[in-house]
């Protein structure tokens, strides 16, 4: 596919873009506000692209009021809008309107802005861009597959739960690692096993959101837990209430949390990987690391809970998971113990052999 290249944008226009993006991120993720100004600049700058335009496509696919066919139609429209198929300012003004209230203002204003947004996409080195959109196709596509089907009885199974994470948050990985890749190609020897941990690194953190925030989204008539796993313990999920859990409840759930876990140790693995000369690199992702780890403990710990704010870790918690890390950051032996200690009472949960296959089956 070949991707629409205009003409440059004046350097005045890209700094308006730019700063647009910088004022942005912070109203629309508190984790990547923090994480993503760890990055070099010329990295920094794609991944905050990146991850604005895979807001733009989640905003599409959480709106309430829009129906399967809607979501589709305009996640159609909004890869059409940043390959430049069509024009983004008039995708913007149709479907930016369309939004309900319970959708955040600043997401609102996001799609609204797409097209000064789509200015720092088209700016970007076109190995970067081509990452973004292929990480962007993958997601839509697969967003639009479970969205179609997922209600209050959850997913099938564990492996459908495997698939989702891939579609929503293993493919970010893969771009990330490829925008890495792009950034220091002395590291392409070790690509095949940065890939795959990058899959396994965004199933953690995706695995932890959807623990945290299932009664959120049962309370929008959605469910991303697996029934496989709750059947083996005798819970129903399509029966589910915040204030009267069964106690076979806290067994699933566990076994979850230790999935997550495990997916959380494969995602240090790949960030030591990844020399201290990228410092900043590493601390964009073990700053999510640890974060992650610490939500897990919370839920871990009261699993009675009944909304996501009431596991969200404090910004106390937020700050010593900076400082530990930027102290034990030139030390992998340190940072190891850190995460260790950190994750010491969560359950553990091995990966099942076929989890590689089933979570991204085009790296078999």
């Amino acid at each position: 596919m070949t991707l629409f290249n205009p003409p440059p944008a004046t350097e005045a226009a890209e700094s308006i873009a730019d700063a647009y993006q910088d004022v942005t991120l912070p109203k629309v993720s508190r984790t990547f506000a923090l994480t993503i100004p760890q990055l070099p600049p010329p990295l920094r700058r794609a991944v905050t692209n990146a991850y604005l335009l895979c807001r733009v496509a989640d905003t599409i696919e959480d709106e309430p009021v829009f129906s399967a066919e809607d979501k589709r139609r305009y996640e159609v429209g909004f890869i059409d809008a940043v390959t430049g198929r069509i024009d983004a300012h008039l995708f913007a003004a149709e479907v930016a309107p369309l939004f309900s209230q319970e959708t955040s203002p600043a997401e609102r204003e996001l799609v609204h802005q797409l097209p000064l947004v789509l200015q720092v996409t088209r700016s970007l080195e076109p190995s970067q861009r081509q990452a973004i959109v292929n990480c962007l196709q993958t997601m839509s596509q697969g967003m639009h597959d479970f969205q179609r089907n997922v209600g209050v009885q959850g997913l099938d199974t564990l492996r459908d739960m495997d698939r989702y994470c891939y579609c929503v948050a293993g493919v970010v990985g893969e771009m990330l690692t490829e925008l890495l890749l792009d950034f220091d190609p002395a590291l392409t020897d070790q690509r095949q096993t940065l890939m795959r941990q990058a899959v396994s690194f965004g199933q953690g953190l995706q695995m932890t959101n959807i623990l945290k925030d299932q009664w959120e989204d049962y309370r929008h008539g959605v469910c991303w837990l697996p029934q496989d796993v709750f059947t083996r313990y005798g819970v129903r999920l399509d029966g589910l209430e915040a204030c009267r859990l069964e106690a076979s409840y806290a067994g699933a759930m566990n076994e979850l949390i230790g999935v997550a876990h495990a997916h959380l140790r494969n995602a240090l693995d790949y960030t030591l990987m990844i020399p201290m000369r990228h410092g900043g690199f590493r601390r964009f992702c073990l700053w999510s690391i640890g974060m992650a780890v610490l939500t897990l403990r919370k839920l871990h710990k009261h699993l009675d809970f009944s909304a996501g704010e009431q596991v969200k870790i404090s910004h106390g918690a937020v700050a010593s998971t900076i400082f530990l890390t930027r102290l034990s950051g030139q030390s992998n032996t340190g940072l190891r113990w850190l995460f260790a200690a950190a994750a010491a009472r969560l359950p553990l949960t091995p990966l099942s052999a076929e989890w590689r296959a089933s979570a991204h089956p085009h790296l078999v």
